[in-house]
């Protein structure tokens, strides 16, 4: 699944293709670069729940809204968030390309990855979909994308 979301993200998202495409061309589409369909099916699915964040109709769930609260994961978040993607989210949070609600946000699609597989360059990946799909994060994205695609090695976390 993770596969087809990088997939769609680098043609149609990212590269500001036209995605007005319906669902049955575009699982065809996806089928026809040997995607299987119920990887195409699970990221569709992934990306609707994404575009409810977008929408306003879902909100991520976090228990406090104090800034200096830590956050403390579950045994399977941190099973699927090694130290270093723990580590990567907590700097985003200090240069505010995250808020509470972004990070709670990225955590819980990267809870619903079909993955045990999972490591920073994912991480990386997922915070540049969410943030992209967020209106008024445009910044932050913009931010993101400068780490990720600046090849200034001076940038450490």
């Amino acid at each position: 699944m993770f596969d087809v979301l990088m997939y769609l993200f680098e043609t149609y998202i990212h590269n500001q293709a036209e995605m007005r495409v319906d669902q049955d061309k575009l699982t065809n589409d996806l089928s026809d670069v040997g995607f299987h369909r119920e990887d195409i099916f699970n990221a569709l699915t992934w990306l609707e729940k994404l575009v409810d964040y977008q929408d306003g109709l879902i909100s991520p769930i976090f228990l406090t809204t104090d800034p200096l609260s830590m956050r403390i994961y579950t045994q399977e978040e941190s099973q699927r968030l090694d130290v270093n993607c723990r580590g990567f989210l907590l700097f985003l949070e200090q240069i505010q390309v995250l808020n509470l609600k972004t990070r709670e946000m990225i955590i819980e699609r990267i809870m619903a990855l079909d993955t045990l597989d999972f490591n920073l360059d994912d991480l990386k990946w997922v915070v540049l979909m969410v943030l992209f799909n967020l209106p008024g994060y445009e910044s932050a994205y913009q931010k993101m994308e400068e780490l990720l695609f600046d090849h200034n090695d001076e940038i450490t976390h």
